[in-house]
Parts: structure tokens; sequence; C-alpha cells
């Protein structure tokens, strides 16, 4: 039979999702801030919500304005479509390492244990470093929101007021994170929904008195600037997309990862199809883009498509609740900016990669030191206030684009590297909870296209004339990220970790499999606490 190691006792009981998971006490009389474990409270239901609500947030409702201003109806639709299909398959790859082994430090761990301690090194910054811009971006976002209705307090205040109600709403338990996701992200799904619907209506004729059609595809015309508009587009599409693979962090946190994160995973297609392709369709077909109030490189600001989109089909209370929508955008992704980092920079203390008083949890299991550096850092949103503030905040999206396609190369090389090892280990792909569509097809699809944008993505800034600061924005990440796992590796003489001796066992919540039993994932799956055995119910 083909055996999955647990780490744990194992039993034929079944336990309830509710109940509390047996970590949850595990350091009650003698907790360690150090050691403990984080609580795995997150439920089913939970992650079903932050897979589907997560990825509407700020950047999609305001900051899709800036690649729909520089790309055209039509050359949005070619970026969002093809980065889509590149998150489809890197899901499809978390999905199957974070199903089996669901941990907390998800893909920087998964480097660690499965290509080289170095890369692991320079990924868990790099990742930490996307989610300050991401979380940077959003205190931006929110503050310009804000000001829509009022400016009798300078934006600066607004961001302080934020910064501050973020940091207290994160230091909540991993419980009443999720219930505040779910909730949110069901606002934030109803919300865009009804947005579709008036969306149809103005461009059929049926509010605002004209049929628009498709006029905006002909005059001004479906690109900004042809291939180089397109180009300009990718690195704002890996922004948006980025929150994607948070499924692999909570899954760590996951009172079920087998049943939840599969579930979570298979809806990537339908979230990428409904929200991102329709949200940037119905804004091409309902404004030029051309729209001067749109985001551009001189802009001071931005204000979200959205509303412009229905404040120019007269409907200004439905524009006003746009704006109340990405208000509550922001605050659900706010806090889940705050979860990833500091789960992130929790992992890298905890292994020796970041200061060790980072690595400190509370007996909630809430890493409160790594959430209030990771916040702190995000001050570097005040640099958006002064003269250049355009420019500043073009250069905070193009780095963590530029960071989101590293993550995803990264996220593809271990997986394929977890495939290499179960084979050498003897063990069959079969066997797994989940296994990833169209392996090894569309892993090595996804890592050579994000390899690829990676470098496609700035070329116009070698275009005449030159400019030296876009080359710099564009690519100054990728000289960073080696120095970062070059040096870690001589300091410390790390090796690529070979195939036969790669930990694929640790961290395993599942079942054993014996002979004829279903490895299909038809049937129903049932688990005790701590480890106990899974047992497939055929049926």
């Amino acid at each position: 039979m083909a055996l999955w190691k647990d780490q744990t006792s194992h039993t034929n009981n079944e336990v309830d999702e509710s109940s509390p998971s047996p970590d949850d006490h595990a350091h009650d009389g003698n907790h360690d801030p150090l050691t403990a474990p984080l609580k795995r409270k997150l439920h089913s239901r939970h992650l079903q919500m932050i897979a589907i609500g997560g990825i509407i947030g700020p950047g999609l409702l305001v900051g899709s304005g800036k690649a729909f201003s520089e790309g055209g109806p039509g050359g949005v639709l070619i970026s969002f479509s093809l980065v889509g299909i590149i998150v489809y398959f890197v899901m499809q790859a978390l999905g199957e390492m974070a199903t089996a082994i669901p941990v907390t430090g998800s893909f920087t761990e998964y480097a660690q244990r499965f290509v080289d301690d170095s890369l692991a090194f320079g990924l868990g910054w790099a990742y930490w470093w996307l989610w300050i811009t991401v979380l940077a971006n959003e205190y931006n976002a929110v503050s310009l929101v804000i000001m829509y209705w009022t400016d009798a307090v300078p934006q600066w205040a607004w961001i302080l007021i934020f910064w501050f109600l973020f940091l207290g709403l994160a230091n909540f338990g991993v419980r009443e994170y999720g219930e505040m996701e779910f909730w949110l992200s069901l606002i934030k799904v109803l919300a865009l929904i009804v947005f579709f619907i008036l969306a149809i209506c103005i461009s059929t004729g049926g509010i605002g008195g004209e049929a628009i059609g498709f006029k905006y595809w002909h005059n001004p015309g479906a690109f900004a600037d042809s291939i180089n508009g397109v180009a300009r587009t990718f690195v704002v599409a890996g922004t948006l997309y980025a929150r994607t693979e948070m499924v692999g962090i909570t899954a760590g946190e996951s009172s079920n990862p087998q049943k939840a994160v599969p579930r979570a995973i298979k809806q990537v297609f339908w979230r990428i199809l409904v929200f991102y392709i329709g949200t940037m369709f119905f804004i091409g077909i309902l404004m030029p883009y051309t729209e001067p109030q749109l985001l551009n490189s001189s802009s001071y600001g931005a204000n979200s498509p959205l509303t412009i989109a229905l404040s120019n089909a007269g409907i200004q209370p439905a524009a006003h609740l746009i704006n109340a929508l990405i208000v509550v955008s922001v605050i659900s992704a706010g806090i889940g900016s705050l979860y990833v980092s500091s789960r992130t920079i929790l992992f890298m203390a905890r292994t020796g990669k970041a200061p060790k008083f980072l690595g400190r949890t509370n007996a909630a299991g809430v890493p409160w030191p790594a959430i209030l550096f990771s916040n702190i850092f995000t001050c570097i949103v005040f640099l958006t206030l002064g003269e250049s503030a355009g420019k500043v905040y073009n250069a905070l999206i193009t780095l963590s684009g530029v960071a989101t396609f590293l993550v995803w190369s990264t996220i593809c090389i271990a997986h394929i590297r977890f495939r290499l090892a179960l084979t050498a280990q003897g063990q069959s792909p079969s066997s797994l909870p989940f296994r990833a569509a169209f392996y090894p097809w569309g892993t090595y699809f996804s890592l050579a296209l994000c390899i690829f944008l990676t470098f496609f993505q700035g070329y116009t800034a070698f275009l005449n004339p030159f400019s030296a600061d876009d080359f710099v924005i564009n690519y100054i990440l990728l000289p960073v990220f080696a120095i970062f796992v070059g040096g870690w590796k001589v300091w410390h003489r790390t090796k690529i970790v070979g195939l036969a001796e790669m930990d694929i066992w640790t961290g395993r919540r599942e079942r054993a499999f014996d002979e004829g039993e279903d490895v299909t994932g038809k049937g129903k799956w049932k688990r005790g606490w701590r480890g106990r055995a899974w047992n497939a119910v055929v049926g």
C-alpha cells in the first residue's frame, strides 16, 4: 500500500469540523511564545469565502483603472486572461502541496524543503515585501476613496486612522479573522454582482437613456498603445491576482485542509472568469480608456472605474455605494495583507531567516510582533503624498507585480521537485488527496510564462527614449532577489535538496491508503483529530 506517514497517533474516531483543534489546547498550560503552533480554527466556509471574496480588493476596484488606461479594453482582457491561465495552474500546483502538507509557512517552507534553503530565504523576504507594498497601496486607496466624500480631513490623517484600525483588527484570533473575512467577502461578492447587472442595463440603454454597446471599442479603440500597452498591464494584472495564493497560507490554520483547500482551489477558474475578466469587460464597454478621471502616470490619486461608470450614467447613489464597497474591500484586504505578511515573517523567524523575536505568538496564537513589524513598513505609503505621488504609486504596483511573478515561479519549481521526490521515494502521485490538473504540462507552462513575463513586463523602458527610472522600477527586484538567494547560499553553504532525502512527510494531516481503496477523490472523506486516519467511504 501507499502510506502517508502521520506525525501523531491514529484512531478511527471522527471529529466535527467545528470542534476545536487539539493544537488549540496542546500548549494551554505551557505556552511557549517562540514555538507554540498557530491555532487551526479556520473552517471550510471561511476558506471558501476567503478564496472567493479575498480577490475582490481595492486593486481590482481601483487599481484596475491604471491597467485599463494603459492597455485599453482589448489589452486588459488579453493580459488578465493570460495571467489568469497562469494563476489557474499555479493554484493547482499549490493546492496539491497545501492539501497534502498544510503548513503555515506554505510555499516558503516548500521552497526550503523541496529545493534549497537559500531559495526559501529570498522567497520569504520577497513575498513579505510584496504584501507590504500591496498593503501600502491599500492605505493609499482607502484614503483617496474617503476623500471622494470629504476633504475636511487631510489624506495623511485618514491613512493613520486606518493604519491603527487594521493593526487592531489583525490582532484578533484566526477564528475571528475568518468570520470577518466571511461576511466582508460576502458583501463584496453581492455588490459586484449588482454592478454587473447595472452595467448591462447601462450598456443596453435601460439606464442613462443611451445604448452604449461596444462604441468605445471603436472610438477611441480597443488598444491604448498596441503591444506596448498590453505589456504594461501585465505587472498590474500580476499585482491584482496576487491574493489567489492566500489559500496556501490559510491551509496551515485550517481545521480540515483536505476538504477545504481542494474546494477553494477548484473555484479559481470561475473566480477568474467571473470577477476579474467580468469586471474588466464591463469597464471596457462603459467608458473609453481616455477617460480623464482614470489613474494615469501624472495623476495625484485614483478613482475607481466602477464609480466613474455609474456617475457618468447618472446613478450617483450607486456610485456612493461602490465607494462604500471599496472601503469594505480595503478593510477586508488590509486585514488579509497583515495576516499573510505576518505568517510569512513568523515562519522566517522560526527558521532563523528573520530576527527571532518576530517568531513570538500570544496565548491566542496571534503573531503580534510580526503583525506590528509588517505594519510599520507600510509607512512607505506616505511617499505617495508628495509631488510625485503618481510615480511612487506606479512604482509600488510594479514592485509587487514583479514579486508576484517570482513567487509563482518558485511555487511551480517546488511542485515539480515535490513530484520528482514522490517518484524517487517510491510513492505514487495517485495517493495524493488532491492532484494538480494537467500535470506536468500545466506547471511547466505556467513556470515558463512567469519567467517570460518577469522580463517582458518592463521592456517598454528600452523604447526610444530609454527610461532609466522605468528600468530601475521594473527590474530592481531581480538583482535584489538574486543577492538574497546567493548571499544566503554562500554564507550558509546550502545545497539543493536531494530527491531521496527530501522531507515530504512532516506536516501531514491525513489518512493512509489501503489496497483497493478509492483514490480518485470521489469518495467522502472523514477524519479524526490530530492526524487520525482518514477513511474513504465510497458511495
